[in-house]
């Protein structure tokens, strides 16, 4: 509770005391949202609240037990936060509705006794009405509080026909995704379902015929009203007012809607609304789009109203809809629960012709029902990943947006967006107003959604209109992005729109009786197989592709149409000649020729700016040589910049966000022809009168400027102005002076016109200045940028910077994401120049040691590398476009303080406090200073914050660490006399050393006794909550992999597999185990025990799939799903060629020598219901195996933490970002992810909060060192323990850091054969250092007083922030992490619960059979017929999981057919292996074949079913992804990234979408139909035969590795006709029998892409297949 030191008189009343304001606030807080707590909690707090605000009575630091027992604490974020000065947070608790209510107390009669209590000892002064305030950022922190994916979908008769049947559909296919929803704790209590319909007409005027409706004049409320007498005649009557003194119409009725209550779960019940229709109606003549409008306004007044009056209250009072056209019946309920609850929707007058329907799955179970959808225009599958940015420039816009049809009303709806709404109601809101404005709906949708127009083969050939349309809007409008199917409709329009990656699925048909159906998936009606005659068109939306039904014309449109109808509209091409692109100037290659200084004052600048040796020779050097971002390993393992006591550049203080479960990361190396780094320069005009005259621009295609590209920018005819970033320095505000000094001129020069403000802190005159230090670019940028915002200037203007302060391209990011257009990296250029010039490099080029680059060449690597490394840092939140980055300010910062963040970065989550604007200015005025050295400097300092130096940064993993801990665990099995005491000084060696993470400023403390050690529980018991991290077999060496996991399986801990597969001879027990501790099933290792298994009881099954067989996953007893890695959050896992050798290759089913990149996690996991899909797919096929879930550190990690445990998972994983890796970019190891003491803390208080923290087993990992490591992470809620780093450290690293470079000198991260052997270590090794660490936590629990582990996980209350003098700030402020949750179950029980099960499937049904276990115990044979639904998913894993159980992947002899009707659901014919033949008649959706590694499957369509099979979608997106064998065909086309990571299945398919054998690594693709864009990117081995009758294949092809060729071999002709014909035969296709009919001619249609692992094949070269010939020849001659 903030309680201000003194309230100030306001609007002439009198204030309330402090203590009343903080009693009316502490009731407030109380009485709302929140589950269960424990009576010490309830104590506690009460007690605190009395010290805190001493007018509170002394009762209430004394509650009775009575009132305790019903109170629950909620606040976890902001608890202890910073607030203005003069005030203290008090950590609340709330009063759990639902637990109220269910014990009979409804009207929270436990309040009494408090209220009593703390009765107002003054009389309260009248409210004074708070509006929503416009020109100020949103807030981060509430953005993260609600995260959502969904399934929809929509019904349209094109006839316009009213009809109840929609209503019957619709309800029917909503309970047909269900699975894509999610469920409160409770169980019952639904995320959100909901319906948009036509009004019922019909129904309200049988119902209500002395209102006597006018359906032309008259527009119909549905309105959530508080549940409470008062309150909702309160709110009522805010309408009637409203109403009234709008004056244009009149409230004519009110009707409470029918509803049955008993449907409701208990938690939904909590916050469930009184529900009831208003109908209003107008004056005569407002009809139509002028009543719309009406209605909307009146809304807004409603909305601002409410908020001004209602004060928290407003949040229970919501207007669903409001209009004369449309309705919204929607809730907290299931989907079958939705029809049951609205008694309205079972009525036969409720008629409609069209119906959207909308199933919701929120990662917050707290219940909304606002938040439910459909919205009031859209229903959202997806997430907007630039949501803060959009709201941002909403906000700085909004005040500019007018048209003549509101009639200067603008004002009286603002704002139009709002960070307490979620990002579909933002998208929602925001597009609903153009539509209301006179933008017709798919025009908005494509100016919100813009689809990726470059690069674009089909665009340009069939719509090449449209490319003007969004390069015009692009300079109006930035886009919202993200993954999104966006259903829409104004009650005339109805349509669909996907997301410019089509990365949401969307399939649509139409029946011969003229109805349009649209669905996140097929099936959904039950009836594919009885309207397959009826059924005219069948198909997919694409990547950025829409489709519209006009109710009011009957016409229906697909993308091609509606965007060249849009696009037509108006000349935009004549308009965009007003604008200017940057290469028409004359400057974009005009590189500098030769160095700009001396190199004494080259160096003078970079000190004095910041910049170390690691900044120009490991990055810019680096750069500018290989035209990429360096790569690094083992992690980030210095102190956090708040904390170090060395000067850090303020970029340093920022964490990049980046994409885990809600949303993807896309992929900027296979998938970048959708992205785009292209800016503007200028003002932007008003959005809703696009024309001519709306803007004049430059058109940048990269914010990366050269010298004399900005010296052609400030003479193009843009008026600019530039503004010198240097101060007087002197005075401790001097920098705080400076900043509001330049935020004035700034904003002075903009009211006169200034379009273009360049910032420089160039030096003027020749010689730098020791008293004129500049202020921090990136502080400038941020603050005046806000400060454009709050003057409603943002938008007349463009902020380039000219800086010395970028050199990386996490700098150039955070200046762009906080508002920058462009920026010209001056010193970063000179660097290079100066580099390319020094006679050093010189003779490196000589002798062969760098390569040969001009000095024009450097700059452009180092301009490439800049500009790859910003799209892979977009790409890492799941945005493609730089446009939408921009001011998005997708970071999260650590070490500034309240002051730094409100003047520059409003609206980010800074959650530890930190620097104030003093301390900013003290630590870049200290760098600034260097840049005058007593004497010359022969080379800048090496700060040592990437690479270990004696005199640079500390760094936790040193070697003197590593040596205490080699001589503590006896490294190579020595016998350890002294280890106790060698591990105690490895113990001191921390407690020395200064601190470097948040853990490091905490201790624990209890007031309890200490007890003896003997009562503490065991080591042993200890050490099985110890599990080592996915370091993958290949990264790290055979050796070392196997020795961990070994070590890990005599402690009964757990080794975790990594990336890659595993070995099926370490799942063995280990019983030749000779004398000397050697066995010759594992010969390499020593120190063997007989009794050793080498299994990693986790496997983890990764986006790149190596590795991941039916087999592997059955072998399991946990499977880790990793969502990011700590190192590289946002991006996939990546092994150099040098470390692929024959033995790698072979378990991940690749080829040798060839690098494996594997694939961002987005091809089954890219939202929520995914990620759910996954987890059900692998307890199908592995029932036994828990599932764990890994994620990384950032804000928001505890809401998406609920999602995943609400997505049945068993564990989840939370990942540091000091994780170590074997190669990663050094900005993604430096300057992405958050500290584990926050996510971990996160996590905890929120599935406390949200009643599911005993459901999942939390493990957290990341630096994990020492007891005391263990001890500080189970009292913020850790269950079990990760060791990385430090256990290849226990067995033999000595953190020589080249685990990239394939030459680590012991072995422990190699494959070189001669590095390997001199591997050291043992088992024994870990084992000792396992128990060291168990025992220091023993003696830690012991001092505390307490028995076990169990009591000491989650009692965050025992931490205390230690009172410990950090150089650079003593503004830290912990209690975010120290905050205690409330009393949880006891740890060990959740880790014992059994595995979370799927329930009874379509499978067990099947297994349950008798004749299917004996077929499968003896190799022998079934076969079954059968119908099967949507529904039923994953259909087929968990058979072919209990084969592979007993016979491995491929050692089944037998044989299980299966024929099966109807659609098949999500991941149909998973997992299957050797033996399983399965037809399906019908369709099916996503993920078919999924990981299959034998078999076949079969699809073709229902018999009765018309339509040419090249043209008609049949399976759904990424196919086949991770398949190690089997085939598939398919009679019918496939969607996106089919055949996706594919390793060794054929498959023949009649057409595909974009991206087809993505990352392809094996097997053979047979395409008959028609691809889209990008066939082959990434593909490093296999073949692909695409048949192409249109000659226009070769432009979709990424030519990037593979070969484009003919058939030109005998071979590969005979491998294309032998898999075409077995396609006629299993489907009948017509298209495969007319090619065989034709072969000779047809084969020459046919292109084969080749990549170079397959150039030597006989099926792809004439010299192979002569040699391979010659070669059979002479055997048979032989023989």
């Amino acid at each position: 509770i903030a309680t201000p030191a003194r309230v100030p008189s306001t609007h002439g009343f009198q204030p309330r005391s402090l203590a009343a304001r903080a009693r009316s606030a502490f009731l407030k807080s109380w009485v709302r949202n929140a589950p269960v707590m424990d009576a010490h909690t309830v104590q506690s707090t009460l007690q605190n609240a009395s010290t805190c605000i001493p007018s509170f009575s002394t009762r209430l630091s004394q509650p009775s037990q009575k009132t305790v027992s019903r109170f629950v604490p909620v606040s976890r974020r902001g608890v202890g936060s910073q607030c203005k000065q003069g005030t203290h947070v008090l950590p609340v608790g709330t009063l759990s509705r639902s637990v109220a209510a269910a014990a009979g107390h409804a009207e929270f009669a436990a309040l009494d006794e408090i209220a009593g209590a703390i009765a107002p000892t003054a009389a309260e002064e009248p409210v004074v009405k708070q509006y929503p305030r416009v020109n100020q950022a949103h807030d981060l922190n509430q953005i993260l509080e609600e995260r959502d994916a969904c399934g929809v979908g929509f019904i349209a008769n094109l006839r316009n026909e009213r009809n109840h049947t929609i209503v019957e559909k619709a309800l029917l296919a909503l309970g047909c995704m269900e699975h894509r929803g999610a469920c409160s704790a409770d169980g019952v209590s639904g995320d959100g379902a909901g319906i948009m319909t036509a009004v019922p007409w019909g129904l309200y005027k049988q119902e209500l015929p002395h209102l006597d409706l006018h359906e032309k004049t008259t527009g119909v409320g549905m309105l959530f009203l508080p549940n409470d007498d008062k309150l909702a005649a309160q709110a009522k009557q805010i309408v009637e007012d409203v109403v009234k003194a709008e004056g244009r119409c009149t409230v004519v009725g009110w009707r409470d809607v029918p509803v049955d209550h008993s449907v409701v779960g208990k938690m939904a019940k909590a916050t469930e609304p009184r529900i009831v229709n208003v109908f209003i109606e107008a004056k005569e003549g407002t009809e139509g789009d002028e009543l719309e409008r009406e209605l909307f306004i009146v809304r807004k007044l409603i909305e601002k109203e409410k908020a001004a009056t209602m004060g928290a209250d407003a949040n229970d009072f919501y207007v669903a809809s409001l209009s004369d056209k449309t309705i919204v019946y929607k809730g907290m309920l299931m989907s079958s629960a939705l029809g049951e609850y609205y008694k309205d929707l079972q009525n036969e007058a409720f008629t409609t012709p069209f119906a959207i329907y909308h199933r919701r799955y929120s990662t917050n179970t707290n219940p909304k029902w606002p938040l439910a959808q459909p919205m009031r225009f859209l229903g959202h599958n997806g997430e907007i990943n630039t949501l803060q940015g959009n709201l941002n420039w909403v906000a700085s816009r909004e005040h500019r947006l007018t048209h003549p049809v509101w009639k200067n009303r603008e004002s009286d709806f603002l704002p139009l967006t709002s960070a307490a709404g979620s990002d579909s109601a933002n998208l929602d809101a925001f597009a609903e107003f153009l539509v209301k404005s006179g933008m017709p709906a798919e025009q908005s949708l494509m100016v919100l959604v813009p689809e990726a127009y470059r690069n674009h083969p089909d665009l340009v050939k069939k719509y090449n209109e449209v490319v003007d349309f969004y390069e015009f809007y692009e300079g109006l409008q930035e886009g919202w992005d993200g993954p999104a199917l966006l259903v829409f409709s104004d009650g005339d329009k109805i349509g669909a729109r996907l997301d410019r990656n089509g990365l949401r699925p969307a399939r649509f048909w139409r029946t011969n009786d003229d109805v349009i159906y649209v669905a996140s998936e097929v099936g959904v009606l039950g009836d594919v197989l009885d309207s397959a005659k009826n059924i005219v068109a069948k198909g997919r939306l694409g990547p950025g592709q829409m489709v519209m039904a006009d109710l009011v014309t009957g016409e229906f449109n697909e993308n091609t149409a509606i965007a060249k109808n849009i696009a037509t509209q108006a000349p935009y091409k004549e308009w965009m000649k007003r604008s200017t692109r940057l290469e028409d100037l004359g400057a974009s290659k005009a590189f500098l020729q030769e160095c700009m200084l001396s190199p004494q004052d080259a160096l003078k600048l970079q000190a004095a700016n910041g910049l170390g040796l690691e900044d120009t020779q490991m990055i810019v050097e680096g750069m500018a040589m290989q035209g990429a971002e360096p790569t690094y390993c083992m992690g980030d393992d210095v102190p956090l910049p708040v904390l170090s006591s060395r000067p850090h550049p303020l970029a340093d203080y920022f964490k990049q966000r980046f994409a885990q479960v809600t949303n993807p990361p896309i992929d900027p190396l296979r998938e970048g022809l959708v992205m785009s780094l292209e800016m503007r320069l200028g003002k932007r005009g008003n959005l809703l009168t696009a024309g001519p005259d709306s803007y004049a621009q430059i058109l940048l295609k990269s914010p990366v400027l050269l010298e004399e590209e900005l010296k052609a920018i400030t003479g193009a005819g843009l008026a600019n102005t530039t503004f010198s970033l240097h101060y007087q320095s002197g005075s401790p505000d001097a920098l705080k002076h400076a900043l509001q000094k330049l935020c004035t001129d700034v904003e002075e020069a903009v009211k006169n016109g200034c379009e273009i403000v360049i910032i420089s802190d160039r030096v003027e005159g020749s010689e730098m200045k020791i008293d004129s230090p500049p202020i921090p670019t990136l502080l400038a940028v941020g603050a005046l940028h806000h400060h454009l915002i709050r003057t409603g200037l943002r938008t007349e203007t463009s902020i380039v910077a000219d800086t010395a302060q970028c050199v990386s391209t996490h700098q150039l990011c955070t200046l762009i994401g906080y508002g920058v257009h462009a920026v010209c990296p001056y010193l970063a250029f000179e660097t290079a120049r100066q580099w390319r010039s020094a006679p050093r490099t010189e003779a490196l080029i000589k002798s062969g040691k760098v390569p040969d680059v001009t000095i024009v060449d450097a700059q452009k690597n180092y301009k490439k590398a800049l500009e790859k490394g910003v799209l892979k840092i977009l790409s890492k939140m799941g945005i493609s476009l730089l446009s939408c980055y921009h001011g998005a300010q997708i970071f999260e910062i650590y070490g500034l303080g309240k002051e730094v963040v409100d003047a520059a970065f409003f609206g980010s989550v800074s959650r530890v406090g930190g620097l104030t604007m003093a301390d900013v200015q003290r630590e870049a005025e200290s760098f600034w200073v260097k840049g005058f050295p007593e004497k010359e400097y022969k080379k800048l300092e090496d700060y040592g914050f990437i690479q270990s130096r004696p005199k640079g940064e500390f760094h936790v993993n040193n070697q003197q660490m590593s040596k205490l801990l080699h001589k503590a665990v006896g490294l190579g099995g020595k016998d350890v006399e002294n280890g106790k005491e060698a591990y105690q000084a490895y113990e001191q060696h921390f407690r020395d050393s200064p601190p470097a993470v948040l853990r490091d400023c905490l201790e624990l403390k209890s007031d309890l006794d200490p007890i003896s050690i003997d009562e503490v529980e065991s080591a042993g018991d200890i050490m099985t909550r110890f599990c080592t991290g996915g370091m993958s077999l290949g990264a790290i060496s055979r050796e070392t992999h196997e020795t961990i996991a070994i070590a890990m399986n005599r402690i009964g801990g757990k080794s975790n597999s990594g990336e890659g597969g595993e070995d099926p001879i370490r799942w063995i027990n280990l019983q030749d185990i000779d004398e000397n501790g050697v066995s010759e099933s594992l010969p390499h290792l020593k120190g063997l025990v007989t009794g050793d298994t080498a299994t990693s009881r986790i496997k983890q099954v990764a986006s790149g799939r190596f590795g991941v067989t039916p087999e592997f996953l059955v072998n399991a007893d946990q499977l880790e799903i990793k969502i990011a890695q700590g190192a590289k959050p946002g991006e996939g896992g990546q092994l150099p060629g040098k470390k692929v050798s024959p033995y790698i290759a072979n378990l991940r089913r690749s080829k040798p020598g060839v690098p494996l990149i594997s694939p961002p996690p987005h091809h089954d996991i890219y939202s929520i219901e995914d990620l759910a899909q996954l987890i059900f797919d692998l307890h199908q096929v592995a029932p036994q195996s828990q599932v764990s879930v890994k994620l990384v550190a950032q804000a928001g990690i505890g809401t998406v933490a609920s999602g995943v445990a609400k997505a049945n998972a068993d564990v989840i994983q939370v990942s540091g970002h000091d994780g170590g890796t074997g190669a990663s970019p050094v900005s993604s190891i430096k300057h992405c992810g958050g500290p584990i003491e926050m996510g971990l803390a996160d996590v905890h208080q929120t599935l406390t909060a949200n009643q599911l923290r005993e459901n999942v087993v939390l493990r957290v990992d990341g630096g994990m060192r020492s007891g005391r490591d263990v001890l500080v992470a189970a009292a913020l809620g850790g269950d079990e323990f990760g060791f990385g780093t430090v256990a290849m450290i226990a067995t033999g690293c000595i953190m020589a850091r080249v685990c990239h470079t394939n030459n680590c000198p012991v072995g422990v991260a190699s494959q070189r054969e001669e590095l390997r052997a001199r591997f050291p270590g043992t088992p024994g090794d870990l084992v000792n250092y396992f128990h060291f660490v168990a025992e220091e936590v023993r003696a830690g629990l012991a001092a505390l007083g307490l028995r076990s582990l169990d009591e000491l996980v989650g009692r965050a209350d025992l931490l205390k922030q230690r009172d410990m003098k950090l150089a650079k700030t003593s503004a830290l402020d912990l209690s975010f992490v120290t905050t205690y949750a409330g009393a949880t179950g006891k740890s060990s029980d959740r880790r014992n619960q059994s595995v979370h099960s799927n329930g009874p499937m379509w499978d067990d049904e099947i297994l349950a059979k008798s004749e299917v276990t004996e077929a499968i115990a003896n190799s022998g044979t079934f076969k079954h017929e059968g119908y099967i639904t949507n529904v039923q998913r994953s259909a087929f894993g968990r058979l072919g999981g209990a084969v592979a159980r007993q016979w491995g992947d491929r050692g089944f002899a037998g044989s299980l057919d299966f024929v099966v009707k109807g659609s098949g659901g999500q991941s149909f014919g998973c997992f299957l292996v050797n033996g399983m033949n399965v037809k399906l008649i019908g369709e099916a959706n996503d993920y078919v074949g999924k990981g299959m590694a034998g078999g076949d499957i079969t699809i073709v369509p229902p018999p009765d079913q018309n339509i040419d099979a090249t043209k008609s979608s049949l399976v759904g997106n990424t196919c086949l992804y991770g398949a190690t064998g089997g085939r598939l065909f398919v009679n019918g086309r496939g969607g996106e990234r089919f055949a996706v990571r594919n390793s060794m299945a054929d498959t023949v398919v009649e057409g595909v979408g974009d991206h087809c054998c993505e990352y392809m690594t094996g097997g053979t693709v047979v395409c008959l139909g028609t691809a889209g864009r990008n066939v082959a990117a990434g593909m490093t081995g296999g073949l692909g035969y695409f048949y192409d009758e249109e000659g226009d294949f070769t432009d979709k092809v990424n030519a990037e590795i593979v070969r484009i060729q003919r058939v030109c071999t005998s071979a590969g002709e005979a491998q294309l006709k032998n898999l075409i014909s077995d396609h006629v035969e299993r489907t009948g296709s017509q298209r495969g029998q007319a090619i065989l009919d034709d072969w000779a001619n047809e084969v020459n249609k046919f292109w084969q892409l080749v990549p170079p692992s397959e150039a030597g094949t006989p099926e792809a070269s004439k010299d192979a297949e002569s040699r391979a010939t010659a070669k059979a020849e002479k055997v048979a001659q032989a023989a």
